[in-house]
């Protein structure tokens, strides 16, 4: 998908929520935060010729830390992250520059998405589709979450999950099979 298009499917994203081009623009620090990380993450990936690149990506980690001070909200360029990615709310977030998200998932405030583990369990998560996570919830170490997953807030996630999992607690169990459907 090209940048463009990645961005417009964000911004769409806000826009179902109800929120119209003035307010998603200017007001909507998660839409900030995904933009720049949007062009961040393209010049990670496309630009190769080394002394261009690393100018380019010493000017956008500059943007990068005024839209962490502004937001709460911090994003590697390294990151993947799928079309229609949303976050709902300012502040607190941290997604790790290892992580990968799938499509049209949702963030909500607090949310942590790092490393944990030892020697061989030492990693990063990986997210399937459709997945929401609840305020202030943790996902650490090298696991994976399946697609239409459901993290419930304050939840920790130390373990995978299989598709359509609803999971809460810390650690983190699973409580249903219903998944994210209606939270996405």
């Amino acid at each position: 998908m090209s940048l463009f298009k990645l961005i417009v499917s964000d911004y769409k994203k806000h826009k179902k929520y109800g929120s119209n081009f003035f307010v998603i623009l200017f007001f909507t620090q998660g839409f900030w935060a995904t933009f720049q990380y949007r062009i961040a993450n393209f010049v990670y990936i496309n630009i190769k010729l080394p002394i261009l690149r690393h100018i380019i990506l010493f000017v956008l980690l500059l943007w990068k830390k005024t839209i962490e001070i502004c937001t709460g909200i911090s994003i590697a360029a390294s990151v993947k992250i799928g079309h229609s990615f949303y976050i709902g709310h300012f502040g607190g977030i941290i997604i790790n520059s290892n992580v990968e998200i799938g499509d049209n998932c949702n963030i909500s405030q607090g949310v942590t998405i790092g490393i944990s583990g030892i020697d061989d369990k030492r990693g990063t998560p990986v997210l399937g589709n459709n997945v929401y996570i609840g305020a202030n919830a943790v996902i650490a170490g090298k696991i994976s979450i399946g697609n239409n997953v459901l993290v419930g807030a304050c939840s920790m996630v130390k373990s995978s999950f299989l598709d359509n999992s609803v999971v809460l607690g810390v650690p983190a169990i699973l409580i249903s099979e219903k998944g994210s459907k209606g939270y996405i």
